[in-house]
């Protein structure tokens, strides 16, 4: 075919096209004005072809126009459309060969998701800033949109007039004013996701806060709005002692060369950049997370919108590590408040089922939250010194630091590093859905207690959650802490406490993301009957204690752990009960009564 159709050819075929470069440098030129809604450039990309090609493309926006793109001082042929920009070349370029060239391009940017690049205000004062995760990097400047090739390094320069600066990744080299324009130079040497290369321009105050090692200093360049800068003096401090945390922990900050930094924008939350997290105020939790990102999510970085999780679950759940160590009072309290957000619903798994839509890929209640649990649903199942060497492990794989990687890699490290087949793990919690709920029963109150756990799944995609379960037993002189292997719902265990107990918590440090756990007591004294069972119709609740079923609530529970039906006793000893109504199957029948309670199987034929 002649040269036109073999370039159309190209720009409607397969996006595949677009990946078969390694993209090893990109230089990006810019002139904005954050009083004005638009964006000129110039952006010169070195690239090594993968294979002999006559094409390169680019995703860029079709709101925004290519002026012309240069191979060296020559122009080439470019067609744009469909958000993307297909440069052909005049001869082949061989595979393996670095080779460069330049798109010129300016234009109306595009704010999708959650808001690519976006101008505002703030105290009257003009601001433009970009946001680019998960798809909106074309839509302010042509690049190579993909969670596959990391950009090597890149340099990022940014004119403006005088009176603004510009916050961007990496380290500044140069600030120059000339005339009424200002141009900063960032300078970045580690390999970068699309995703992570910002801006922010406006009229920022420049201070800076020092993290101390034992043998080095991170520099901390804050770039803030001068109406809040007094607030911000005090509110920045506050990651001294986060990075050092995170250091102890996964190793040194991975950017340490360069810089980390916070830049004020005006988007409700956080985003981290690599080098220069974008925040909006400085909320401790906001400021862990976005921090954290940069071992998780920056450094090692989510190799499919799927795989989300190993950036917002380890974010979220390492601010959770922030209170542990730092603010210990509020631990338990952000487990609790995360367990209740993720089981306000049955469904749901942590693996994102729709990558290409950005509320299913930030859902907060499943890639932040439930993420966040089963990591330390993980971490109590395998032991802390485990947990945590898998993840240092894990971080510095040389496969995988400055690269990317999904969950198979997270769960060979866990493997190796505990010497398990964790499958089981990961069917369960990250690629099923909802949550286990307990009912424990006590069988025999002695000093040798029996009792026996049931288990109940809110969604159909998990049959059992096999982990070990924490059982507190107290009693006003004792207080001990039983884990029990639980392998099937049912399972009665015997635990010689030495003490009879007067009170028994499922979970008291809530290590398993768990929810609507019930125990109940069998009380030998205060023996209560049921009768038939099985029963096609009528049950029979009888007591030989007499007034021991006046008042007491009774209630059906499906196998589901769903209530299906209740009745408050208003006999005083037998107590007839209509099941007609029901379906056959299994059911649980709990009795609440004064002095105690009971819980029972009940066969409806």
């Amino acid at each position: 075919m002649n040269r036109f159709f073999s370039i159309l050819f190209l720009f409607f075929s397969s996006i595949a096209f677009s990946q078969q470069e390694n993209i090893i440098y990109q230089r990006c030129e810019w002139h904005v004005d954050p009083a004005i809604d638009s964006i000129s450039g110039k952006i010169t990309s070195y690239f090594i072809p993968s294979i002999a090609t006559d094409t390169i493309v680019f995703d860029l926006n079709s709101a925004l126009h290519a002026d012309s793109v240069k191979y060296g001082a020559a122009k080439l042929t470019f067609m744009q459309a469909n958000n993307l920009l297909k440069i052909a070349f005049t001869t082949t370029l061989p595979a393996g060969m670095k080779d460069s060239v330049s798109v010129y391009y300016s234009g109306l940017p595009s704010s999708t998701g959650m808001g690519s690049f976006t101008r505002t205000t703030h105290n009257s004062i003009p601001i433009i800033w970009t946001l680019s995760e998960p798809f909106g990097a074309k839509d302010w400047w042509p690049c190579k949109q993909s969670l596959s090739d990391k950009i090597d390094s890149i340099d990022i320069i940014v004119t403006c007039p005088k009176e603004y600066r510009t916050a961007s990744n990496g380290i500044l080299v140069s600030n120059i004013i000339s005339g009424n324009q200002r141009t900063c130079f960032w300078k970045h040497r580690y390999p970068i996701a699309t995703y992570l290369v910002c801006m922010a321009i406006t009229n920022y105050s420049v201070y800076y806060d020092l993290v101390p090692f034992q043998n080095d200093t991170v520099k901390v360049m804050n770039l803030v709005y001068p109406e809040d800068s007094a607030i911000a003096a005090v509110g920045t401090k506050k990651i001294i002692k986060m990075m050092q945390l995170y250091d102890s922990l996964f190793g040194i900050y991975p950017f340490a060369k360069e810089k980390y930094g916070h830049a004020q924008f005006g988007w409700g939350g956080g985003m981290e950049h690599q080098t220069i997290t974008f925040v909006k105020g400085w909320d401790f939790e906001l400021l862990a997370h976005e921090l954290a990102h940069h071992w998780f999510g920056d450094k090692v970085t989510c190799g499919s919108w799927e795989d989300i999780w190993l950036n917002e679950g380890f974010a979220t759940y390492l601010s959770g590590i922030c209170y542990e160590h730092l603010l210990p009072n509020n631990w338990y309290s952000f487990r609790r408040n995360w367990i209740s957000n993720i089981t306000q619903e049955d469904d749901g798994s942590v693996k994102c089922d729709d990558p290409m839509s950005v509320g299913r890929i930030f859902d907060g209640r499943l890639s932040y939250a439930k993420g966040a649990m089963i990591l330390h649903t993980l971490r109590w199942t395998l032991g802390d010194s485990t947990f945590f060497a898998a993840l240092k492990n894990y971080l510095s794989d040389v496969n995988l630091q400055y690269s990317f990687a999904v969950t198979n890699d997270l769960k060979s490290h866990f493997e190796a590093a505990s010497g398990k087949n964790l499958s089981w793990f990961f069917n369960d919690w990250y690629y099923g859905q909802g949550f286990p709920s307990y009912q424990l029963t006590v069988l025999k109150n002695t000093q040798k207690l029996t009792f026996s756990l049931n288990q109940t799944q809110s969604h159909s995609s998990v049959p059992f959650f096999e982990l070990p379960v924490p059982i507190q037993f107290k009693n006003n002189n004792h207080d001990t802490t039983i884990v029990f292997n639980h392998t099937f719902s049912g399972e009665q265990f015997t635990a010689d406490l030495g003490f009879i107990a007067d009170e028994i918590n499922f979970d008291p440090e809530l290590h398993i993301l768990s929810s609507n756990n019930s125990v109940s007591w069998i009380l030998d004294e205060h023996p209560i009957y049921i009768f038939p069972n099985p029963s096609n119709n009528i049950v029979h609740i009888e007591s030989t204690f007499p007034g021991k079923l006046k008042s007491a609530n009774v209630e059906f529970i499906d196998i589901h752990g769903r209530t299906v039906y209740s009745e408050i006793a208003n006999e005083n000893d037998t107590f007839l009960l209509d099941i007609s109504t029901l379906s056959a199957g299994m059911y649980f029948v709990k009795i609440d009564f004064e002095g105690g309670s009971l819980v029972k199987k009940v066969v409806k034929r």
